[in-house]
């Protein structure tokens, strides 16, 4: 068998989302050859299907370094920095011409099937890290293709898979049976077909993130047409005085201001909220509503519709011949886990990061971006795109700016109340390092109303 030289082989990057398409810039400015491969028609795939939320970073802290460099020998127009994109700007002004820039570098309509060292399964230890990587995809066409690879950087992300509305980490019965009346992503409401959707209706929106926060808004905006519109807000944990941000105490402005636009409209009556409901049954009513049945057997008030919004998990499937050192919970690598653990790291913030904590025992492979932090919430794009130029750095030999931080993260003004799962708030510790919590005003067993006290 002919002997082959790795070095000559190129990095192969699974998606060319924000983060794939930085890692790929980062390559290239250190004289690294890297090869995207996109499973969708078009560069940004997955942003593109956000496409009308706003982002609430600024241009400036959503173009990578690396490939603003590359951009500037193009005729690529640099959008102001101070404004915020949506996700359709960000794709349309910044990723699009980015892949145009890459050229042949970035391969679209090719889904990586699977991951391997050539001729080794998980289970063969000879001369492993010596071997190539072979990478499995299928073109647009249905073909089968096999790729070599030096390294392989997993940008792929995490949007493909949504968690689903039951509170055990399994779809709750009659979730499928329903799925007609649940979306798992936040609706565009400015479409006609969605606003007449959920205009005068009854909706549940589950989750407490920033996802949330847009949707309760949205709701909350078409409730001033409609009277008949309102929002039951469903959460799986105790409220705290950082439920809704950190708001004018986060660095980042617009999301500040995001968490207190949600808070308004909680406080103002177009929506209520339940708290410490875990959601085991979504049952369908003779009258054509569904009724959200928690695993204690608290029920809610009838609602027409449901916006799940209760995280992402990442694909593993693909990778499953790979030796990852991936943490049990959050499968992110371990390196990384201990950082943003919400059982344990309670802050919004976590310090910048790179190859030396996303490192596995698979030599030369990294999950970045969205997909490194496995199912934690809070990833920025900034994030991933220190991720990546540390990487790109030690594939290029260049240890000591490997381990460099060239970033400095904004705080998100949000630190404590970690550790409140079943605890009674009154009793609960302040997490790592915040204030203690303060809760919802709960109603008796039903359609649960009040509103937050306290900061």
């Amino acid at each position: 068998m002919a002997v082959i030289d790795a070095a000559e082989l190129p990095v192969v990057i699974i998606g060319a989302g924000p983060v794939g398409l930085a890692a790929a810039a980062h390559l290239v400015d250190r004289g690294l050859e890297p090869l995207v491969l996109e499973a969708g028609p078009e560069a940004g795939a997955a942003v593109r299907a956000w496409a009308h939320v706003k982002l609430f970073s600024t241009w400036g802290e959503v173009i990578d370094p690396a490939a603003e460099k590359l951009l500037a020998a193009t005729e690529w127009t640099p959008p102001d920095r101070a404004g915020y994109p949506t996700g359709g700007d960000w794709a349309e002004s910044y990723l699009a011409p980015l892949a145009v820039a890459l050229g042949s570098r970035v391969r679209l309509g090719t889904t990586v099937t699977g991951v391997s060292r050539l001729g080794r399964d998980r289970v063969v230890d000879a001369d492993r890290d010596e071997q190539p990587f072979t990478v499995h995809a299928v073109t647009g066409d249905g073909s089968e293709i096999r790729l070599l690879a030096r390294a392989v950087i997993d940008a792929s992300g995490t949007w493909s898979r949504p968690g689903p509305v039951g509170g055990n980490g399994l779809p709750a019965l009659g979730e499928r049976a329903n799925a007609s009346r649940i979306v798992y992503r936040v609706p565009d409401f400015r479409d006609p077909a969605t606003r007449s959707r959920y205009a005068g209706r009854r909706t549940a929106v589950i989750g407490s993130g920033a996802s949330a926060f847009t949707a309760l808004v949205g709701l909350a905006d078409l409730s001033g047409n409609d009277s008949g519109t309102h929002a039951l807000w469903v959460l799986r944990r105790a409220v705290g005085s950082t439920t809704f941000g950190g708001g004018s105490a986060d660095q980042l402005p617009a999301r500040g201001a995001l968490g207190g636009a949600a808070r308004a409209a909680v406080e103002a009556g177009h929506a209520t909220a339940v708290t410490g409901f875990r959601t085991a049954e979504v049952r369908a009513n003779a009258d054509g509503t569904l009724t959200l049945v928690s695993e204690d057997g608290t029920r809610t008030d009838p609602v027409d519709e449901v916006i799940a919004l209760t995280g992402l998990r990442p694909d593993l499937s693909f990778l499953d011949e790979l030796r990852l050192d991936l943490d049990e919970r959050l499968q992110a690598p371990v390196g990384l886990a201990p950082l943003i653990d919400p059982n344990a790291h309670s802050c919004g913030t976590v310090y910048p990061h790179g190859a030396k904590e996303l490192k596995h025992g698979e030599k030369d492979v990294y999950l970045v971006g969205m997909k490194s932090y496995g199912r934690a919430p809070t990833f920025l794009a900034m994030t991933g795109y220190e991720q990546v130029r540390s990487i790109a750095a030690a594939l290029a030999g260049d240890q000591e700016a490997a381990e460099r931080v060239e970033l400095t993260l904004p705080e998100t003004g949000v630190c404590g109340g970690s550790g409140l799962f079943d605890e009674p708030v009154e009793e609960a510790g302040s997490g790592c390092c915040g204030p203690t919590p303060v809760t919802l005003e709960i109603a008796p067993p039903g359609l649960v109303g009040g509103l937050p006290v306290g900061n």
